[in-house]
């Protein structure tokens, strides 16, 4: 029965959500979560079950592969993004290297377990290091899931397993207006990496309609 889905460098749990309604059980892994080190570094609530573990270190999955249905991963663009191309000379080969790490993780975490699967990061070097991108989105292109997503970061997507790519659905502009471009305009604050990286609502729901295949 695959009645499991597992999300990889992931705080908010966003993308998870419509499996999580749909009655699956979700694992959402970051260093970010409470340690519970009297749980193994596992809080849980209901179907739902945050692990708090360092992705530079091996994970042993407690899920067995025949259960996975879905896999997400958002590994840390901090040292890829292009955005910030400016600064690359001045960051230094180690962390360049622990950025391609991590993204290595994330593909062979995904690539093992033999369900669809997504890798999602900014437009980054990634690129130019491994291979380009399946595909590409802007968030308001799903305002039919979720109208409050009008706004635009271009998004790239590394998929396989099966992974079907949902159809853009928008609320028409004449009644929502335009996209803004909030999250260039986040101001800076401790949380501005988890509000700029948080999954849009409106593409989790589309990826569930489009890859959900039933607890089989």
């Amino acid at each position: 029965m695959r009645d499991t889905v597992i999300s990889l460098f992931d705080v908010s749990g966003r993308m998870v959500q419509p499996w999580l309604d749909a009655g699956y059980e979700c694992w959402i892994v970051d260093i970010q979560h409470p340690p519970a080190y009297e749980t193994g570094g596992i809080t849980s609530e209901g179907r739902l079950h945050r692990v708090h573990w360092d992705l530079t270190k091996p994970w042993l999955c407690p899920v067995a592969r025949e259960r996975i249905a879905f896999v997400a991963a958002f590994p840390p663009c901090d040292h890829l993004a292009v955005s910030g191309a400016r600064w690359f000379k001045g960051k230094g080969l180690r962390l360049l290297a622990k950025s391609v790490e991590l993204f290595a993780t994330a593909a062979e975490f995904c690539e093992w377990s033999g369900a669809p699967y997504l890798i999602e990061n900014p437009v980054s070097t990634i690129s130019s290091y491994w291979r380009a991108p399946d595909r590409l989105f802007h968030p308001y292109e799903f305002t039919g899931y979720e109208p409050m997503d009008n706004y635009t970061k271009k998004t790239c997507l590394w998929t396989g397993g099966g992974f079907v790519m949902p159809e853009p659905s928008r609320v028409p502009y004449a009644l929502i207006g335009a996209p803004d471009d909030r999250i260039h305009k986040c101001p800076p604050g401790p949380e501005r990496h988890n509000i700029r990286s948080a999954t849009p609502l409106g593409f989790a729901r589309a990826c569930f309609a489009y890859n959900e295949r039933g607890m089989s």
